[in-house]
């Protein structure tokens, strides 16, 4: 079967590099650097261990930061560190800059990882969430690479997914040598798959780990007073927003700003497309629909503003910071939702449409504590907006909820970094 996957793969390469084309007319970082997605770059030469962490973009990478800081400070090893997307790629030369070797992931070809894996030599392979390759785990096990997948996590779409490619997925399965997963639902989904029940360790989720440092903080506060006329206006946040998602939230914001409440109608909107191509698209639906806009990137913000654009690569944390209440995005359309934790850490109050296939066991989490609304629509949305608006104990209420859950389950990180170092020490 994986003979058969290679050479699909060979013959759809052309169409993909055309896909590559397609997206570099939005965004033109994606006809750059190809080279180095088949395995042409300049060899590493050190004499650490190397560890290669794949993160496949910015919220792998971001969810990845603090194991990525804690494995920085072993001297003994040489991370490398690579991203599927240009945005990816931004943000891990913006955030680590020299002190970590990057490139773009190989391509799933056997070619291409052979002359990766010639140049750079890893001693341990990990991977985050769910971007697992059947030629890369192959290509690793057959030169005695360990590979370990970090902070796993399958939702029962994926399972059924990968299910219907069985004589694929359980040899590739196979080649894993550990997989720390986030719980015990997904790990026995893994498990189903054809993954040995004695390479899983559950730890729990890394995002959780996240530190929110002084800097943030004032940062933060900062941005908030801005927003908020020093206190005199509620911030509404809607993060990592989709196509068809930003109609329904403005709609929704809309009838907010045209309730009875005096707080409803004076509230902030910080809008946060997922994609960075999208943002010029999104900010003249902003201005289409009659809103007062202005961008994050251009610091204009004034008293007259209603909504925020947020069209900065990396400001999410802080955007979240200057807010009172949370929407996360890809949930009213059927995406599966984003990262609540980062707004949870916060103390926020949630928000979330119904599509969280993605994040379940965090949605359970929170849902069950009191911190997490669900709606479906433009008016429920703005419904539950007006409500958190309207009351002060219940905004305080479900936010110490979200808070404290993201307080309960920190750990994960923790117990990761023990069986890295395990690996590491038999490397």
């Amino acid at each position: 079967m994986r003979v058969l996957y290679t050479s699909i793969f060979y013959l759809l390469l052309p169409f993909i590099l055309l896909r590559l084309l397609w997206r570099s007319i939005a965004a033109p970082a994606y006809a750059k650097r190809w080279a180095e997605r088949f395995g042409f770059f300049s060899a590493l030469t050190t004499h650490k261990k190397v560890v290669w962490l794949h993160t496949v973009s910015v919220g792998e990478f971001l969810a990845a930061l603090p194991l990525i800081r804690r494995l920085q400070a072993d001297e003994s090893v040489q991370l490398v560190i690579t991203t599927t997307t240009p945005t990816g790629s931004e943000r891990v030369r913006a955030t680590l800059g020299d002190s970590v070797v990057h490139v773009y992931a190989p391509y799933d070809l056997p070619d291409a990882l052979a002359r990766f894996l010639m140049r750079v030599k890893p001693s341990l392979y990990l991977v985050m969430e769910t971007e697992l390759w059947p030629n890369t785990l192959a290509a690793c096990a057959k030169r005695n690479i360990p590979a370990m997948l970090v902070n796993g996590r399958l939702s029962e779409k994926s399972a059924r997914g990968y299910a219907r490619f069985g004589a694929l997925t359980k040899p590739m399965l196979q080649h894993l040598s550990c997989a720390a997963i986030q719980n015990s639902t997904d790990a026995a989904r893994f498990v189903a798959l054809g993954l040995s029940e004695d390479k899983v360790i559950v730890t729990g989720n890394i995002k959780f780990d996240l530190n929110l440092g002084d800097d943030l903080r004032v940062q933060a506060t900062t941005l908030k007073n801005q927003l908020s006329n020093n206190g005199q206006r509620l911030v509404l946040i809607a993060a990592s927003t989709h196509q068809g998602e930003d109609e329904l939230i403005l709609d929704a914001f809309a009838l907010v700003r045209a309730s009875s409440s005096d707080l409803a109608r004076s509230a902030v909107l910080v809008l946060v497309p997922r994609h960075p191509e999208r943002f010029e698209r999104v900010g003249q639906l902003c201005v289409s629909r009659g809103f007062n806009v202005a961008l994050r990137s251009e610091h204009s913000w004034d008293s007259t503003n209603n909504i925020l654009l947020g069209n900065t690569m990396g400001e999410l944390m802080l955007m979240f910071g200057a807010s009172d209440i949370a929407f996360v995005g890809g949930s009213l359309v059927p995406n599966g939702g984003h990262n609540f934790i980062e707004p949870a850490a916060w103390g926020l109050p949630l928000v979330s449409g119904e599509h969280l296939f993605n994040f379940a066991e965090v949605a359970r989490l929170l849902t069950d504590a009191g911190a997490l609304m669900k709606v479906s629509s433009a008016q429920t949305l703005a419904e539950a907006f007006v409500r958190l608006l309207e009351n002060d104990s219940l905004r305080m209420e479900k936010g110490a909820a979200a808070l404290q859950v993201a307080l309960d389950n920190r750990g994960a990180l923790d117990k990761t970094l023990v069986v890295i170092a395990d690996h590491l020490r038999t490397s």
